[in-house]
């Protein structure tokens, strides 16, 4: 279900993508077992994108909530993984110096975020709805809505990579790095649905995107080539 990684579409992948066989290198002890993730490391607001980089007031745009479970093969939670986020603001604009698109930079949004899963496998982040952005791929190349993750297990050596797309978004078919996955099914388990039942009135609506790590419905990641 994984994209080729010399995909001429996305045309950033013809220098990128290797033309060697990969090799692979085995994982130290140390890597495998730690270090590990506590509470303590963790801010208060870290996994409230609308207020942890407020300067003097909300960040502009739709305001959501984005949660889920992640779980292994057979549904099992998976407790105290670290999971982090990254996004564009409401205009489609990072907050990076590279980042030279005309939408401005919202300077009470910082674009970041982390949080631990519960015993349940359960996280949740607060943040604004990003905007979709053009990219120097061919000439009218637009980047669907989406947010970053990264899941890290017990260590650094175990991490994850994927992004998470919005429902119903008109750029799906349009976007060249989303139109690399050959697989519709596994590009469907990238799509977070709308979840009116965890959204707050007046207030936000709420996307779920659960989270799996291994087997035949294992989420998309950009960093596990190798399959499940």
């Amino acid at each position: 279900m994984h994209p080729p990684a010399f995909t001429p579409d996305y045309k950033t992948t013809v220098a990128r993508s290797p033309r060697q066989p990969l090799l692979s290198v085995e994982n130290s002890l140390s890597e495998i077992t730690g270090p590990t993730f506590g509470h303590g490391a963790l801010g208060a607001l870290d996994h409230d994108l609308i207020k942890n980089h407020a300067i003097d007031g909300d960040p502009v745009g739709e305001r959501i909530i984005v949660h889920g479970r992640v779980t292994d093969q057979a549904g099992r939670p998976v407790p105290n993984a670290l999971v982090e986020v990254w996004q564009a603001n409401a205009g489609g604009r990072y907050r990076h110096v590279k980042d030279g698109y005309l939408a401005p930079v919202d300077p009470n949004f910082g674009g970041c975020g982390r949080c631990l899963s519960d015993a349940d496998g359960y996280y949740n982040f607060r943040t604004i709805k990003p905007g979709a952005y053009p990219f120097r791929n061919y000439s009218n190349s637009w980047r669907m809505a989406h947010i970053h993750f990264s899941i890290f297990g017990a260590g650094l050596a175990q991490r994850l990579i994927t992004q998470m797309y919005f429902e119903g978004d008109p750029l799906r078919d349009q976007d060249p790095i989303a139109q690399t996955i050959p697989d519709a099914a596994a590009l469907d388990r990238l799509m977070a649905p709308l979840d009116l039942n965890a959204a707050v009135p007046l207030d936000c609506l709420a996307y779920r995107f659960d989270i799996v790590l291994r087997g035949r419905r294992q989420t998309l990641f950009e960093n596990k080539l190798e399959g499940s």
